[in-house]
C-alpha cells in the first residue's frame, strides 16, 4: 500500500474528482513531477499548485489556463486514446517509470471504468502503475502477488480475462471465474494477502478508516 512517504518518478493527475483523502492530497504536494491531464489543471490551479505539463487535447482546459500555461501544455490529437493513456505516454517519453495516478475516478462513471481498465495496458510499459482514489487503490498484476493491508478490509480482485485465479488470506475463495466481477466483494483475512493468478488482474484494496 502506498505511504505519504511513497516518492513515484511522476503522479498524474486526471479530470476526474479533485482528491479529498490525506492521501493522494499529501502524494500531490510532495510530487517530484506533477503531469495533469487537459481540465485537470483547473482544478488543480485552482488549490494553489502549478503542474509541471498538461497533456491532452486540449479540450476541457479553462481559456485562462490555456493562455497562462501555453508553454507547459503538450497537445495531442490521437481519438485512438484518451487523456489519460496521453500522460502516461508523456511520462514514458520523459523516462518516468513508476507513476501513481490520482482524479480518476468520479464525475463520469464511464471514464472512471475506463481509466481503471487501462492500468492492464499500462503495467506492460511501466515498471509500477497503480490508481490511488479517496477510498483504497487499484494495482494491475500479472504474476503471483502478495499485498499488505488490514485485517477486514475489503478486497476486490478484477479479471477481465476469466482466467483461474486464486487467493490465500481472503474471507472467500476465488476460483475460475465466468464474469468479470465474480472476485469482487472479498475481505482480508489475514494480513497479507496472495492473488496467484495466470493472466492480468487488477486488484482493488480499501484505506482502512481513520
Amino acid at each position: 500500500m502506498p505511504t505519504e512517504n511513497s516518492v513515484p518518478d511522476a503522479i498524474i493527475l486526471a479530470n476526474g474528482d479533485f482528491p479529498t483523502h490525506s492521501l493522494p492530497l499529501n502524494l500531490l504536494k510532495k510530487a517530484k513531477h506533477v503531469i495533469c491531464c487537459d481540465g485537470a489543471v483547473n482544478e488543480y490551479f485552482n488549490q494553489g499548485f502549478v503542474p509541471e505539463a498538461i497533456v491532452g487535447d486540449g479540450d476541457s482546459i479553462s481559456p485562462e489556463n490555456k493562455a497562462r500555461f501555453a508553454d507547459i501544455i503538450y497537445y495531442s490529437s490521437n481519438e485512438q486514446t484518451n487523456d489519460l493513456t496521453k500522460a502516461v505516454e508523456y511520462c514514458i517519453s520523459q523516462r518516468m517509470k513508476t507513476i501513481f495516478i490520482v482524479g480518476a475516478t468520479g464525475k463520469r462513471e464511464d471514464h472512471t471504468i475506463g481509466n481503471i481498465s487501462l492500468l492492464l495496458d499500462y503495467m506492460d510499459k511501466l515498471d509500477d502503475v497503480m490508481i490511488i482514489t479517496d477510498y483504497g487503490v487499484f494495482v494491475p498484476t500479472k504474476e503471483d502477488s502478495t499485498f499488505d493491508s488490514h485485517v477486514g478490509l475489503p478486497v476486490s480482485v478484477f479479471s477481465p480475462k476469466l482466467a483461474p485465479i486464486r487467493g490465500r488470506g481472503l474471507k472467500y475463495p476465488l476460483s475460475t471465474l465466468t464474469n468479470w466481477w465474480q472476485g469482487t466483494l472479498n475481505e482480508v483475512h489475514m494480513n497479507p494477502f496472495t492473488i496467484l493468478v495466470r493472466d492480468k488482474v487488477i486488484v482493488y484494496r480499501a484505506f482502512r478508516k481513520a
